[in-house]
């Protein structure tokens, strides 16, 4: 480990970053950074931002979800309405020497947090500010995610409406872009000495991965829409299947291997073979199995129906297909993947209690890094001025009599 104590699992170490920002992608950036060695202050108003009571919430009232997508950081409260508290973190952003000068944020519409004024002061600044849309209107994930087309594409064919998805995809996704962005910009800046002015606009991640999986493409090349499939895959086989005593399973027949395997599972090797007679159909083509997989789904339905869960699940093992069973969280929650597995250690989190905390989940040189908890809100007020401002202990105790920062716990 070198002087700044960078390492194969802390690259970023001796890097700083700033972080204003609330809700999933700039909160998931910043902790994605942390994990990578990064030294990351989040900055709140005091009382928190819009998503620190967010839900889900521990019974008596503490926000899970910030919780757990603050991990590692260190957090500043702060009158951001003042102006001796946007003084403060205007300093706080564009001083602490080489290891400074970043800021990551999804605020819009605040002059001083503005690329040019803070550019002024420092000139290698790099800030990363997450859009909702690229002309600057607001959006978020779940308005985007209508935008773009996703839901007119999920859910049971006979329905007829929009089916939004659970996972805030979009959100995921801008996270680790701004993280990626901002360690480009930093190993940018380190060998010209130059900054860099970052936007990234949540409805462009989208655009951009529907375009990149072909939707896009598809949709301005045929004329045919893509047609809602339920639990199918487009374009190869894989369904659902119930046991007799209701356990559910996703199978997936990627390959002609896999299909073979399959057949032989379920005792249809014959009556698949004449169905493909039948249908002038070669199931060694994935579109074909796909075009026909009504049919080839009523073939092996009976197999499973005749099981159960624990039967299915020894027959699949000593098979090459690919399966698994659906499970509620809390039968993920209680399963060796969560309880046996070194991404997850025992964490103390203040407010919320020890449980099971996931770290990065890559691994550099065969081990995790333990997870760290998140802060209290403006836990380290304080500290950070002291040491990045080198503000002394009468001036900080001015500042919080005067309601410009705060400490909480």
């Amino acid at each position: 480990m070198n002087e700044t104590g960078r390492s194969a699992a802390r690259p970023l170490a001796g890097v700083r970053v700033v972080e204003i920002s609330s809700f999933v992608a700039a909160p998931l950036a910043g902790m994605t950074l942390s994990q990578l060695g990064a030294d990351v202050i989040r900055v709140d108003p005091i009382g928190g931002a819009a998503d620190y009571h967010r839900w889900p919430l521990t019974d008596d009232g503490a926000s899970i979800y910030w919780t757990g997508l603050n991990k590692g950081k260190r957090s500043v409260a702060a009158d951001l309405r003042s102006g001796a508290g946007q003084q403060l973190i205007s300093r706080l952003i564009t001083g602490s020497g080489p290891a400074g000068g970043i800021l990551l944020t999804n605020t819009v519409g605040r002059d001083w947090l503005d690329y040019d004024t803070l550019a002024a002061q420092r000139p290698d600044l790099i800030r990363l500010e997450i859009l909702g849309r690229a002309d600057g209107s607001t959006a978020v994930d779940y308005t985007v995610n209508a935008a773009v087309g996703f839901p007119m594409v999920t859910g049971p064919a006979e329905h007829a409406g929009p089916i939004n998805q659970v996972l805030p995809a979009w959100d995921l996704l801008c996270g680790m872009y701004a993280a990626l962005a901002i360690t480009g910009a930093v190993r940018h800046r380190e060998a010209t000495g130059e900054g860099s002015r970052i936007t990234l606009p949540l409805e462009d991640v989208a655009l951009a991965t529907a375009g990149n999986l072909g939707f896009l493409t598809e949709a301005m090349l045929c004329e045919t829409p893509r047609p809602r499939l339920s639990n199918a895959i487009y374009g190869q086989y894989g369904q659902h299947f119930t046991g007799a005593d209701g356990a559910t399973f996703m199978i997936v027949a990627l390959t002609s291997r896999h299909f073979h395997a399959l057949t032989e599972l379920t005792g249809t090797r014959a009556a698949v073979d004449a169905l493909a007679t039948a249908l002038d159909a070669d199931f060694s083509d994935e579109g074909a199995r796909y075009h026909h997989r009504d049919v080839l789904t009523g073939l092996f339905t009976p197999w499973f129906r005749a099981r159960t869960g624990v039967e299915i699940t020894a027959a699949l093992e000593r098979t090459s297909i690919l399966w698994e069973r659906y499970r509620t969280f809390h039968e993920v929650a209680g399963d060796p993947r969560v309880t046996a597995n070194p991404l997850f250690a025992p964490m103390l989190q203040p407010g919320i209690g020890t449980y099971l905390a996931p770290s990065a989940p890559a691994s550099v040189n065969g081990s995790h890094t333990a997870p760290q908890p998140a802060p209290r809100l403006g836990e380290h007020s304080e500290a950070v001025l002291r040491e990045q401002l080198d503000l002394s202990p009468t001036a900080i105790a001015e500042l919080r009599d005067a309601a410009v920062i705060a400490t909480e716990s």
